[in-house]
């Protein structure tokens, strides 16, 4: 079909008068704003169904969002065809995002499928453990995570909370796929629309607290700030604080209000420092000791804390994750739980120290693809085998065992302010204990850069540049040899020096990892939500002293940068 021919389509009955005029509107003034509307499908990416709003295919609306619902509804009742069927619907702050889990809620109604819908804006997490906590068969999250306020999503979750992998994913995404939108069944059954609340926040945050603390010293003596950054966190962190026993907090309160417009940050992404600076500016006000900020559905977090000059630094996810894993390990390794049968979950572009760290305690550390549904699945594997220590990722993510089965910010706030009251009670501080991981195994500086590419022309774009990437390998980085190509859509690794092949069991993916002699690494990989490249930088080096730090980060910082100009990515 071409473009025109699918845009009319949206012309007919099976649309409401406001979408057909919308349609035609675009159709009689905007072609090129109508191929962008109809020239794909939203597509599941690495964390669901995201895009901006408005009428078409390539947009998310009542008629995306009500046939992804459909297809899903489907699906259950084919893979459980004598049960009473039961998902729980949560949403965050953003523009529609209420309207829009209405909506979802009445096609599953409309299904014969019990509906547990929350009431107002939950964090995800808490999302991920009311699937477990009510019993239900999927669970379903209306969020665009830090995308702009134009952006919103749908992320599906299987019944152990964790999202949907293979081969449920495909199977769920075919029943998509070749549903007409006239087959959508819109007409809600109210009676089985059940609005949830206070009984399940108070079972999530007590898990939070159960799961995130360990009888740590010094809580009363931590100064915090705390960011939501317009988002749902606002809805759960300040009460597990209390709960926690960590009183002295201060909240931004410029940024305490739900917001999906986020009006006072260009983003609300706390990978960004940008995104902070309210909350920065406040911790130095207070001589705060640790800062947090979260995104708008609270499973990402920021951390920053005190260097070793008294000014407050941002940790990168890499780092974070290291400290919460060692962390964590110590804990395990302190109540004598560690047996050999703990693993720990990373990801293929995240920072080897976790590995290294891991093994320092005889503990395996699995890698998967980007996103914590893969983590979720490793968990799901190991259950009756192993038990789940914690799992991060580079993209500011951390989820600390297996009560909620997707990155979590609530829980994983309580356990940054656990090690950071910690260091304080014994004289330190979090950034120290990090530069000592670093002594005790490797400094490893990562990091990464964006490139964006909207549109069609966008999307061709960054599929050339993967091509090139893989037909012309570069064979040197930094004057490091490369040793090992990873191709994960080709489920290969390439000795390029040998020209040996080897398979590697990790389900396929368009991802390329670089490896070269001296343990340099870059990934390169385009987002499954938004219209970017992303280009991973991995380089290390030893420390002989904490004193040395600042001259060995210089150093690998600059190597980075001449890695990034080599290639021709500045």
């Amino acid at each position: 079909m071409t473009i025109l021919e699918k845009a009319q389509q949206w012309l007919t009955s099976t649309f409401d008068k406001e979408t057909q005029q919308e349609i035609q509107h675009l159709i009689n003034t905007d072609q090129n704003q109508l191929a962008d509307r109809f020239y794909q499908d939203l597509e599941f990416g690495t964390g669901g169904m995201r895009g901006i709003m408005g009428a078409g295919t390539n947009r998310i609306n009542k008629y995306t969002l009500g046939r992804a619902t459909q297809g899903l509804a489907n699906y259950l009742i084919q893979t459980f065809p004598s049960k009473q069927l039961k998902v729980a619907i949560a949403f965050d702050c953003r523009h529609n995002s209420k309207s829009f889990a209405k909506i979802v809620a009445d096609v599953l109604s409309a299904n014969g499928i019990k509906v547990f819908l929350f009431e107002d804006l939950r964090p995800t997490p808490e999302l991920s453990f009311s699937v477990k906590h009510l019993g239900c068969d999927a669970g379903i999250v209306l969020t665009a995570s830090h995308n702009p306020p134009e952006y919103n999503g749908y992320k599906v979750y299987w019944n152990d909370g964790g999202q949907i992998v293979p081969p449920q994913d495909g199977e769920i995404i075919n029943e998509v796929i070749n549903l007409d939108f006239a087959n959508i069944k819109f007409n809600a059954n109210e009676n089985l629309i059940e609005y949830i609340g206070k009984n399940v926040d108070d079972a999530f945050i007590d898990a939070s607290v159960k799961n995130g603390t360990f009888n740590t010293k010094g809580r009363e003596d931590l100064k915090i700030v705390f960011t939501s950054l317009h988002g749902t966190s606002i809805t759960a962190i300040p009460e597990a604080f209390k709960r926690a026993g960590y009183s002295n907090v201060h909240i931004v309160e410029e940024q305490r209000v739900p917001n999906g417009d986020f009006p006072t940050v260009k983003s609300p992404n706390p990978e960004e420092p940008a995104a902070l600076k309210m909350a920065t500016d406040l911790a130095n006000k207070v001589g705060a000791d640790i800062l947090i900020g979260t995104d708008p559905d609270c499973d990402r977090l920021g951390i920053a804390v005190r260097d070793l000059e008294g000014n407050m630094k941002l940790l990168n996810g890499n780092q974070t994750m290291c400290l919460m894993t060692d962390f964590l390990i110590k804990k395990w390794k302190e109540a004598g739980k560690l047996n050999g049968k703990q693993f720990v979950g990373s990801t293929i572009v995240s920072t080897n120290l976790v590995n290294e760290i891991a093994d320092s305690y005889g503990v395996e550390t699995k890698v998967g693809l980007t996103g914590f549904k893969w983590i979720a699945k490793m968990v799901r594997e190991a259950e009756g085998t192993q038990d789940f220590i914690g799992g991060g990722e580079e993209s500011f993510g951390y989820m600390v065992g297996d009560f909620v089965r997707d990155k979590d910010a609530v829980t994983a706030t309580l356990l940054a302010c656990e090690i950071a009251a910690d260091a304080k009670s014994k004289g330190s501080s979090m950034y120290q204990k990090l530069l000592q991981i670093y002594v005790n195994n490797n400094f490893y500086k990562e990091h990464l850069i964006a490139i964006v590419k909207k549109g069609m022309d966008g999307a061709e774009q960054i599929k050339q540049m993967m091509v090139d990437l893989r037909e012309n390998p570069v064979t040197e980085i930094a004057g490091s040899k490369v040793k090992y190509l990873f191709d994960y859509q080709a489920s290969t690794c390439i000795e390029l020096q040998s020209g040996k092949v080897h398979s590697i069991e990790i389900p396929k993916s368009n991802v390329l990892i670089y490896e070269t002699e001296d343990g340099t690494k870059v990934a390169a990989r385009p987002s499954g939500t938004e219209p970017k490249i992303k280009f991973y930088f991995s380089t290390k080096a030893s420390l002989n002293t904490i004193e040395n730090a600042k001259k060995v980060e210089g150093e690998l910082d600059a190597k980075i940068q001449q890695i990034i100009v080599e290639m021709k990515l500045n």
